[in-house]
């Protein structure tokens, strides 16, 4: 009798275990990033965007900390991206561009992404599992520490920023929901980042229909099309966490990855120009190219409200990990939004900085061969630093010219001198001390 009494009782206690384990591990938040591909920050309805409908991201922002005043720090996709999983900057992570000098092998470049922190790595320590789909420059997804994923990244099969991975979204949300219906209660990291409203431009005929106009070129009804797709997608998968009992104990994380101004036709642009978006969008300083909207909503945690502060994606890594009880690593410069937010979007930090590569990385390893420019925000003022040695400066007062049409440095030399200074605190180039 003594022995089945006890027998009882250690299994009760263990059942206590058991349930007190499980309620420690909801206790840990689920992070769901939702990534928009070539996006401008004006193109959401609550930004202001006066044709562009985007109900479901409108409803995101209304129960989000939304910070309007965010930036990436460079405008390209596969550098920006590495910012998101690492919370580092370019200079940082060594991550500077999307394709290799002429030549060499991509997979020369995989060595930056198994050497920078990673937050799949991170979370995974902490008993998450994660997914990977949409865009994805580093090979396979194993390679950023994730659990699971959809780029397989094998160079023979044309893999290069995403292959099998942007599928999602463009062909529904499949594989998200076989991972979410597959966690089996563990806390999760999503990665979703569509290749949307990426080119190509090819909107269903329903939602082109909605934008086509006469007084509009098609390449711009395509364009607005797009990004009410990309909206449509979003909307799914927040409907899905909602169905599957996942809303409450669920951070959702919102930015994009760079911006993207639609070359029309009618584009006012310089002679030689050929890309299909115009200049001071997609790879340039300006705040077309880098400045995003950032939002976090987590129900019961985060109380929504709309917040001028200046932010940046280098901000997101940490405030991911604080979120998850986990402190990070001392290499990740960024600040923790979660605090932000709670103190009705005060902070310390009064400038956000950036910085602009070329296009093919002409050294793997050294950040410095190829950078074009760095950039500040410091309040309402901007400033674009060429390293061109015969370039000026440029200085823009953002309050009175959002769009940055009317270069000002000539007549505030102080302050373009001013804020040179804090760039080279921030980070000089050249010296491996980086910050």
């Amino acid at each position: 009798m003594l022995a089945r009494l006890l027998l009882v009782a250690l299994s009760v206690l263990a059942g206590t275990t058991s349930r007190t384990a499980h309620a420690a591990e909801s206790d840990q938040p689920n992070v769901v990033m939702i990534i928009s591909d070539d996006q401008a920050w004006t193109d959401y309805g609550f930004m202001g965007h006066p044709t562009i409908k985007t109900p479901h991201l409108d409803k995101l922002s209304s129960e989000s900390a939304t910070f309007i005043n965010g930036y990436v720090p460079t405008s390209l996709c596969r550098p920006s991206l590495a910012t998101l999983i690492s919370g580092q900057y370019p200079h940082q992570h060594r991550i500077t561009g999307n394709d290799p000098p002429k030549g060499t092998d991509r997979r020369e470049m995989l060595r930056h992404i198994r050497a920078m922190p990673k937050l799949p790595v991170l979370l995974g320590e902490a008993g998450y599992v994660s997914h990977q789909s949409g865009k994805w420059w580093e090979g396979n997804f194993s390679e950023g520490g994730f659990t699971a994923g959809m780029t397989h990244g094998d160079p023979a099969k044309r893999g290069r920023h995403g292959d099998e991975g942007l599928k999602i979204g463009r062909d529904g949300l499949d594989q998200v929901w076989e991972f979410l219906d597959g966690t089996q209660g563990k806390p999760f990291f999503l990665w979703y980042a569509p290749f949307l409203p990426h080119q190509p431009h090819n909107p269903p005929e329903r939602l082109l229909t909605k934008y086509d106009s006469p007084d509009r070129p098609v390449e711009l009804a395509k364009y607005y099309a797009m990004c009410e797709w990309f909206d449509e997608t979003c909307g799914a998968l927040l409907d899905g966490l909602e169905r599957r009992g996942m809303h409450e104990n669920t951070l959702v994380v919102y930015v994009t990855d760079n911006g993207w101004i639609q070359k029309t036709p009618e584009t006012d642009l310089p002679p030689d120009w050929k890309n299909p978006f115009a200049p001071k969008s997609k790879r340039s300083p300006y705040d077309g190219g880098v400045r995003t909207p950032i939002m976090l909503r987590w129900p019961g945690k985060i109380t929504p409200a709309r917040c001028e502060t200046l932010v940046s994606s280098v901000d997101l890594a940490p405030t991911i990990l604080h979120a998850c009880g986990l402190t990070p690593p001392a290499e990740m410069p960024g600040q923790n939004l979660l605090e932000v937010a709670a103190s009705g979007g005060k902070t310390n930090r009064d400038i956000v900085f950036g910085e602009i590569f070329e296009h093919d990385e002409p050294d793997i390893d050294d950040p410095t061969a190829g950078l074009l420019f760095r950039w500040c925000r410091h309040g309402n003022f901007k400033l674009v630093a060429p390293m061109a040695a015969a370039a000026d400066p440029e200085l823009y007062d953002l309050g009175s010219d959002p769009h940055e049409m009317h270069d000002i440095g000539r007549e505030h030399p102080e302050k373009v001198a001013e804020l040179l200074s804090r760039l080279d605190e921030w980070w000089t180039p050249g010296l491996d001390d980086a910050p």
